[in-house]
Parts: C-alpha cells; sequence; structure tokens
C-alpha cells in the first residue's frame, strides 16, 4: 500500500537552516504530486508548498524565497529546504501525496514538529 513517511524536524533559532525529507513508497513516484503541509496550533493545515509531476512547483506568499521544495524521483524522496527561519513557521509539517488525475491528497504522512524559537 502507499505509505509517506516524514522525517527532520526539530528545534532551531529564528533565522536558521532545516531540511525536511518525506520518503514515499507503494506508487510510481514519478507521476505524483508531492506537497508539504503545516499546521499550527489552532489554525488550519496550510499548504507550504508542492512539486508535480513535470517539477513545476507552488507555494506559499508567507514562504517565497525561503522555503524550497525539491524532489529526486530516484529515491522516492521529496525535500523541504527551509532557510531563514521565523518563529511563525513554528508547526507540524506533514507530506502529502496525490495521485494522478485525483484532486485532492490523499496520502498523509505522520507530521513532523518544526519549532523556531530561541
Amino acid at each position: 500500500q502507499v505509505q509517506v513517511v516524514e522525517s527532520g524536524g526539530g528545534l532551531v533559532q529564528p533565522g536558521g537552516s532545516l531540511r525536511l525529507s518525506c520518503a514515499a513508497s507503494g506508487i510510481v513516484f514519478s507521476i505524483v504530486t508531492m506537497a508539504w503541509y503545516r499546521q499550527a496550533p489552532g489554525n488550519a493545515r496550510e499548504l507550504v508548498e508542492a512539486v508535480g509531476s513535470g517539477g513545476t512547483t507552488n507555494y506559499a506568499d508567507s514562504v517565497k524565497g525561503r522555503f524550497t521544495i525539491s524532489r529526486d524521483n530516484a529515491k522516492n524522496t521529496v525535500y523541504l529546504q527551509m532557510n531563514s527561519l521565523k518563529p511563525g513557521d513554528t508547526a507540524v509539517y506533514y507530506c502529502g501525496l496525490r495521485l494522478e488525475g485525483q484532486g485532492d491528497f490523499g496520502y498523509w504522512g505522520q507530521g513532523t514538529q518544526v519549532t523556531v524559537s530561541s
């Protein structure tokens, strides 16, 4: 079956960097869309960045110029490089997978906590 597993969260000081990883299995990874979402306490889950099968990306304005999503189809893995982190980036980050031809992200990882604090 399809599985999605995130890793790489942790505690970082403001201005620091982290890289999240998300490994998928059970699918033909090269044809799916992958995305990072985040959810802070009391807030709805929001899109951070997504990358399609052809490499096209879209992202939230709040992370423009700071976060970069990338995918390695040979490793069935998507990454989120987060630079210049701010306290407002503190959230649980979730990796989502959308199968070709579907409208929703139907598969999710368990989430990884990112805390930005001095």
